[in-house]
């Protein structure tokens, strides 16, 4: 399985990059995992956070995998607990899907975009810097398969 996630922004402070690698690591054979970061709109010269989030999508929607099963973070979306997102890996791995997850900017991400989402996802009604919801997620798709092979790392 392939899992992509999508992040737009650059430039995250050295704790976030060794946090997603060292995370991603731990997958092993059974998912490559990749971060791609889809650069941000400049601000400002009359441009509105529309028409950012609007060449922010031109970006995304170029850099989704074919044939993905398209994952956008919202926070309107389902809120699993750990447990079920291990149920919805599961699920994903026996369809032979590839996950493409989608982290948006500092405005958001287009309705259209959401749309086109087979899933929104929600990792916590907190507002959290995007640094934190590369790792926050990392984390959790790694918990996910760590409590599908009855590994040690989570507990209940």
């Amino acid at each position: 399985m392939n899992i992509t996630v999508l992040a737009v922004g650059t430039k995250m402070p050295h704790w976030v990059d060794y946090a997603v690698a060292d995370y991603s690591k731990r997958f092993g054979r059974e998912i490559q995992f990749q971060l791609r970061e889809i650069k941000p709109e400049k601000r400002g010269a009359g441009i509105n956070a529309a028409q950012a989030m609007a060449a922010e999508e031109e970006r995304i929607v170029a850099a989704i995998p074919s044939h993905s099963y398209l994952i956008v973070l919202d926070e309107r979306g389902k809120a699993p607990t750990s447990r079920e997102l291990a149920d919805w890996l599961k699920r994903w791995q026996q369809q032979g899907d590839n996950l493409c997850f989608v982290i948006g900017g500092a405005d958001g991400l287009t309705d259209r975009l959401k749309q086109r989402a087979n899933l929104l996802l929600r990792l916590s009604s907190l507002t959290l810097p995007h640094g934190m919801v590369r790792v926050l997620l990392t984390e959790q798709l790694y918990r996910a398969q760590s409590i599908l092979h009855n590994h040690p790392y989570h507990r209940e």
